[in-house]
């Protein structure tokens, strides 16, 4: 039943006649924007036993060790050949060479078999003749026992063998027990593993429409991606040649906008310079008035009679003598005028050279929305031709052979899901019989050795060295009787056992050795792939069978394998010879389309640079004589104080000569006069110490400016050129360069789904990997794990057990004469050491 349901639901799967070809390649491309939804499975890839896996192996390298000999696939080939023919002649050479073989690689088979039926034949006879002995009071039968100076050791060796042996034989009864149980509860779970197979296979089926319609809706995705970068055309098209420009002419006009900005920082130097040298000119006069007035106050004061009194006239001198410093600056109100310098410059600033920058500034930033506006119509256009691509991809999906394919084998699986249902109980029955004949052989070696053990126990407990043959007490007696019924026992179910014993192991190993390792290495595959094997017509039986072209190449164990990685069924079955996806799902062709549209997409960009006003104002201002002033004369003055002398000092110089004099008009006139020099240094000297900085600020602000004007001005004009050139000879390849590089994005878009489509139907959609997990589900896990694995356990542990049963009973023969009571038994007199045997008993 097992390999009717493997064998349906892997060709159920492959049922419909399509022609295959090669396998096409699993390798998906490296990075995927999309991905098919995961399909999660019920069933395990893998099956373990657990723990008595170790019981399992112990089998398996048991029938290595009888059967060591590599699986015979020539072998194989030519049976299968032979059972071909209608009538086999034994007597042709090939024949018996191919008997020969089979007895060869079925030596070590046929060699245990053998022995078990010498086994079979050998031990009832062996009984019989042994019972008939006994009635004759002969082998061992007569209740007589010779004592020997050896007896008591030859009792320890006997007990302790027959112990030993007997432990052995409860191992294999504990293996037949755990085997007996194994192939029930497996059994047992049958049912849910084949319910859980077929609930993958369902979801097989169900998935793959799914599958489909995600494929399809991923064109959605695909084509609003594609939209919304024509939507955008503007920044994805017009953003690009925006960004092949910026390096080449941002750079020339932040050059002119920092040159038009130091042009309105000159002016504004210029004219604050020009300010304050007029206001210095202003303010340097009044201060020569003010300390004129304040000497001629000094002078009147110092006609003073007191003045010419000692002590007085000393100080008066003293102030006579200092009136020389009370004097202005006259370099004040000779620092040459900025007019003509000024008058350059406003007339450079004449032309709005800052309005000239934003133009180009704008020109540049306007490049997107003239792209979008001059590219309507094509964008129009290539929307058409991607919703008509559309219907040509739904058209492809619904012409694929998969869906056909997955139809017919729905039917498969709820026919083969029907008949296993429908002999699940009938198996169950079968299984209970079985698991009660196991338990009733388990059961009798176990009443066997529980004999023996009783035997031992009581023996062992009951025996008295002090005791004689014909004095041994009950409890020993009773042990030699136990051990007698062991024997008994197993003289008369021994030959019986083995029977169960050779047929079992004869089934169970060459089920393994010939199905389930060669399965499980993939042996098995390659024999039943060899050419005009299965059929002398068929180079392929698989596609033979199911294409009804046998010379396309298509394997089970390509299948299998296939499966076994979760390929889809497209690629499995090479369905591309009848319907090859490829051909409808033609790049080229459908983006044919697309790049003709993309093609007649025409840009046209005209770039404003400055112009000939702008460049003859920058050469103007180049020429206004800024870089040439004469910078020194004003820094010069800027350091010198307006005045000969500081005058806050000397007028607190005054006061304190004043303060020295005696009181009266010369003291109180100085004093005023003191305070007529502060209040020139407040109102007077501060304001022009204030312009002389904003003086000093202007100067320096010009010299920044015009250092190196001459040398920036060439270089912008330089650069503007270089910008210029590139604009004429350049923009129109950077246009064709942008449009083609927008042109492969968009039509990229549509090559990797078309790819991604081809790939997904290939390798992925209706993916096989429940078929081949439901046939190995089938063979190694219904029939090799469930059946052969526990059916060679219990033959292994049943068959050690009885063989060693022949061991057993001769030790508990022997030792049963040393635990039983003797109606006679050897006598020794103190003087005579022969022998006499006492008649009395």
């Amino acid at each position: 039943m097992a390999l009717v349901l493997g064998s349906l639901l892997l060709l159920g799967l492959c049922g419909n006649s399509f022609s295959g070809g090669q396998p096409s390649s699993t390798d998906a491309p490296k990075a995927w924007n999309y991905e098919l939804p995961a399909t999660n499975y019920e069933t395990q890839d893998s099956h373990t036993a657990g723990p008595i896996g170790i019981l399992f192996e112990l089998v398996h390298i048991f029938l290595y060790v009888v059967q060591p000999r590599d699986f015979p696939e020539d072998t194989l080939r030519k049976v299968i050949q032979k059972a071909r023919e209608s009538k086999i002649d034994y007597d042709k050479p090939e024949t018996l060479i191919l008997g020969l073989k089979i007895i060869y690689y079925e030596a070590g088979i046929i060699l245990c078999s053998v022995l078990g039926l010498l086994f079979i034949i050998l031990m009832p006879l062996v009984g019989y003749f042994f019972c008939m002995c006994r009635c004759c009071n002969k082998c061992g039968g007569e209740m007589h026992q010779r004592q020997k100076e050896n007896g008591l050791f030859l009792r320890k060796c006997f007990a302790i063998s027959l112990l030993v042996i007997c432990i052995i034989i409860s191992i294999g009864i504990f293996c037949g027990f755990v085997a007996n149980h194994q192939v029930r509860t497996r059994i047992k779970r049958s049912r849910k593993l084949a319910d859980s197979n077929f609930k993958d296979l369902r979801t097989l089926l169900n998935e793959t429409p799914e599958q489909i319609k995600y494929i399809l809706a991923q064109y959605n995705t695909t084509k609003d991606k594609a939209f919304s970068d024509l939507n955008s055309i503007n920044s994805v098209l017009g953003g690009g040649i925006l960004d092949r420009l910026r390096p080449n002419i941002i750079p020339v006009l932040d050059e002119i906008k920092s040159m038009a900005t130091a042009i309105k920082e000159t002016k504004e130097a210029l004219e604050n310079m020009n300010s304050t040298l007029k206001s210095l000119h202003q303010q340097s006069t009044q201060l020569s008035s003010s300390l004129t007035s304040v000497k001629t106050s000094l002078r009147a004061s110092l006609n003073d009679p007191l003045c010419s009194v000692r002590p007085s006239s000393e100080t008066c001198n003293s102030i006579r003598l200092s009136l020389s410093q009370l004097n202005s600056n006259p370099e004040l109100r000779q620092l040459p005028s900025v007019d003509a310098e000024l008058d350059k410059v406003n007339n450079v600033l004449r032309t709005d050279l800052d309005g000239l920058v934003q133009q180009g500034y704008q020109s540049l930033n306007d490049i997107p929305d003239r792209v979008q506006s001059q590219t309507k119509t094509v964008v129009a256009g290539i929307k058409r031709v991607l919703n008509s691509i559309g219907s040509d991809i739904d058209n492809v999906t619904q012409h694929l052979p998969i869906q056909n394919i997955l139809s017919e084998f729905s039917v498969y699986v709820n026919n083969t899901e029907s008949y296993i249902h429908r002999n699940l109980p009938t198996l169950e029955e079968y299984d209970s019989y079985w698991w009660l004949g196991g338990l009733v052989i388990c059961s009798l070696l176990t009443l066997i050795v529980i004999f023996y053990y009783l035997g031992l126990l009581c023996g062992v407990c009951g025996y008295d060295r002090h005791a004689t043959p014909t004095t041994r007490g009950c409890v020993s007696n009773t042990g030699g009787v136990f051990l007698m019924v062991g024997v008994g026992l197993s003289f008369l179910f021994c030959w019986i056992l083995m029977i169960i014993v050779v047929l079992t192991f004869v089934f169970g190993a060459n089920v393994e050795k010939l199905i389930c390792e060669p399965y499980t290495s993939k042996e098995l595959f390659r024999v039943l792939d060899t050419p005009y094997l299965l059929n002398e017509d068929w180079e392929y039986y698989l596609s033979g069978k199911l294409f009804n072209k046998s010379e396309m190449k298509l394997t089970f164990q390509q299948v299998y394998s296939d499966c076994k990685k979760n390929r889809g069924t497209y690629g499995t079955l090479h369905l591309e010879n009848s319907f090859d996806i490829s051909d409808y799902l033609n790049i080229n062709e459908h983006t044919a389309s697309i790049s003709s549209e993309l093609e007649s997409l025409k840009v046209n960009l005209n770039i404003f640079l400055l112009g000939a006003a702008g460049r003859k104002s920058l050469q103007d201002f180049a020429a206004c004589g800024i870089d040439r002033m004469n910078y020194d004369t004003y820094l010069a003055q800027t350091g010198k104080s307006p005045a000969g002398v500081n005058l806050l000092s000397f007028a607190y110089d005054l006061e304190a000569k004043a303060n020295s004099l005696p009181p009266g008009n010369l003291r109180n006139s100085l004093k005023r006069d003191a305070q007529t020099i502060k209040t020139i240094h407040q109102q007077r000297v501060l304001p022009i110490e204030q312009s002389l900085s904003t003086l000093y600020q202007s100067v320096k602000i010009l010299q920044r400016t015009g250092n190196g004007l001459l040398e920036r001005v060439n270089r912008i004009l330089a650069s503007l050129d270089f910008a210029q050139n590139f604009i004429t000879n350049n923009i129109s390849s950077v246009i064709i360069e942008e449009t083609k590089k927008y042109r492969k994005t968009i039509i990229g878009y549509f090559e990797h789904y078309m790819q991604w489509i081809e790939f997904s139907i290939s390798e992925k959609v209706a993916s096989c990997k429940p078929v081949a997990t439901a046939l190995d589900t089938a063979v190694d896990v219904f029939l090799c794990s469930y059946i052969i694995d526990p059916l060679n356990l219990f033959w292994f542990g049943i068959g050690k057990a009885t063989v060693f049963l022949l061991p057993a009973l001769i030790f508990a023969v022997k030792l049963a004469k040393y635990y039983r009571r003797m109606d006679s038994e050897d006598v020794y007199d103190d003087v005579e050491t022969i022998p006499m045997k006492n008649p009395s008993h």
